[in-house]
């Protein structure tokens, strides 16, 4: 696993260990990136569900002004914390352990791009992105990883799907 492209092109990312993890192919990362190609520069981002902060780290990377980084598990914070610094995107960064639902609930924050990658099969995104809708400033956009035929909502409220892309057994769906 690496950063595609920016300021850390090539370096290799850290990841946990385990059948559990389900890192973000090199080719599902270009395409959700493809389509905020021209936004990124300057942006607010939300790596949610961060696992090993590759959606963050490459969105650093590509000029994002800053991003926030969730994770509940201790050990992936602590790889996130390990690829900021080999990256050197660390002063853009913070880093918290917390879980998903309490943060976007308690955060006065709101993000060009808030991106979701939950674990698979546990109803995450389903139960996430009404309130992932409330951080998402004007003009933003949800980026979520899943199991291609994963149902998810056409509609949130003030939200709906702009594009839906299938990379073999994942899809990545844009809400703007």
């Amino acid at each position: 696993m690496r950063v595609i492209t920016g300021s850390a092109r090539g370096r290799k990312l850290l990841t946990l260990e385990g059948d559990d993890v389900r890192p973000t192919t090199d080719r599902t990362k270009e395409a959700m990136f493809s389509s905020i190609q021209f936004d990124i520069e300057g942006a607010k981002v939300l790596d949610l569900f961060a696992g090993s902060g590759q959606l963050g780290i490459e969105a650093l990377s590509r000029g994002a002004e800053s991003a926030v980084f969730v994770d509940k598990n201790k050990q992936a914070i602590e790889i996130v914390k390990k690829n900021l610094q080999s990256t050197s995107l660390a002063k853009h960064a913070i880093i918290l352990n917390t879980d998903a639902d309490t943060y976007v609930t308690t955060t006065k924050e709101k993000f060009s791009f808030v991106f979701m990658d939950p674990p698979y099969a546990k109803g995450f995104l389903q139960k996430m992105l009404p309130l992932v809708e409330n951080v998402v400033s004007a003009g933003g956009a949800i980026i979520c990883e899943h199991p291609y035929g994963e149902e998810l909502p056409e509609e949130l409220s003030a939200m709906k799907i702009y594009r839906s892309y299938k990379y073999g057994k994942t899809a990545v769906t844009v809400y703007r």
